[in-house]
């Protein structure tokens, strides 16, 4: 009989809670964050807050969503981290209390490993093909520009990754200097496909192997709106699209670029795009680009789990529970963690 996970996810702003019976998603619950907005950015102190507000109700909609009881349930997966420290301890907490309430396995995740096999989750109408091991997946986030070499479920190695600021960052960090809301990226996405993205040319970093860069390039396009506004105070208002997808292109040309270096190192042609930034349009449709120009095997995840969600947590959940890797009541969230 398949187990029924129930996976816990708090590492940010977003609280949520998800039931998978085998590799079959049953409910994804996510309560967003909006009292951020004000901000320009996540305040970690209420974001700990909303967390403890909304766990229980969370947990509670996604066990009746997919129709289980606290008896059904065979472990508890949860976000270790990487995270907010204080919103970490909300999910660790509430997971520990309830396995040793039902007495039940207890699973640590690490929140980037999920964000990669998030590739895996099923959904009872509509099966969809997975990855063949090895393959490639580039994980781009808020936090972290990865590539990432996934030999297996649970092997997995950094082959590249930003040295400075990642390209989420570099996205909300250029909309904020626009005078767009929290959270730009996705602003910068809709903006873009109205605007010309050769109109305008930032700087791209050299960076070696297969590591990535994106602090030169907000410093770039901070001083290039510095300048053409001195001329022109209207300047961002006036060309605020072509601006969009100037910076979208380069950004996506950055990533795209060492991806494709590591497919030809490596061989590999199957190729996975993860994290909360693979819900851009600019860089789905680069992927797509790359299939026919490279001949890949391309997988993109469907835009529900491209967010921090607890599916993913809950899949991973499930692989670590088939090898029996669980923890005790002793285990703690960290800050920081690596693949």
């Amino acid at each position: 009989m398949e187990p029924i996970i129930l996976g816990i996810e708090s590492s940010c702003d977003d609280t949520s809670a998800a039931i998978t019976k085998g590799d079959t998603i049953l409910s994804n619950v996510i309560a967003g964050q909006k009292v951020h907005e004000e901000y320009g950015g996540v305040v970690p102190e209420l974001a700990s807050r909303a967390h403890q507000q909304n766990i229980i109700p969370v947990v509670h909609k996604a066990m009746k969503d997919a129709g289980v009881k606290t008896n059904d349930i065979s472990a508890v997966a949860f976000t270790r981290g990487p995270g907010l420290m204080g919103s970490l301890m909300v999910g660790t907490s509430f997971a520990k209390g309830f396995a040793l309430a039902r007495k039940i396995p207890l699973i640590e995740v690490n929140h980037l490993q999920a964000h990669v096999l998030a590739h895996f989750i099923q959904e009872t109408d509509q099966k969809h093909a997975v990855p063949e091991f090895p393959f490639l997946c580039l994980l781009v986030s808020g936090g972290n520009s990865q590539i990432v070499l996934v030999r297996d479920f649970l092997d997995m190695e950094i082959i590249g990754q930003t040295i400075d600021d990642a390209a989420g960052e570099a996205f909300d960090k250029c909309a904020k200097v626009m005078g767009l809301p929290y959270p730009g990226g996705p602003l910068i996405d809709k903006l873009a496909r109205e605007g010309n993205p050769d109109a305008f040319e930032f700087s791209k970093p050299a960076v070696a192997n297969l590591d990535y860069s994106f602090s030169g390039l907000k410093t770039s396009f901070l001083y290039f709106l510095r300048d053409h506004v001195r001329k022109d105070p209207d300047f961002v208002e006036d060309n605020k699209n072509d601006l969009c997808a100037s910076l979208q292109k380069t950004i996506i040309d950055i990533l795209m670029e060492k991806l494709v270096t590591a497919a030809d190192q490596t061989g590999i042609k199957e190729i996975a795009l993860a994290g909360g930034v693979s819900a851009n349009s600019g860089l789905r449709k680069a992927f797509r680009d790359g299939k026919k120009k490279y001949g890949w095997n391309i997988y993109i995840p469907k835009f529900a789990y491209t967010t921090d969600n607890a599916a993913m947590i809950a899949i991973t959940g499930l692989f670590k529970y088939r090898k029996k890797e669980f923890v005790g009541q002793d285990v703690a969230p960290f800050a920081r963690m690596v693949i």
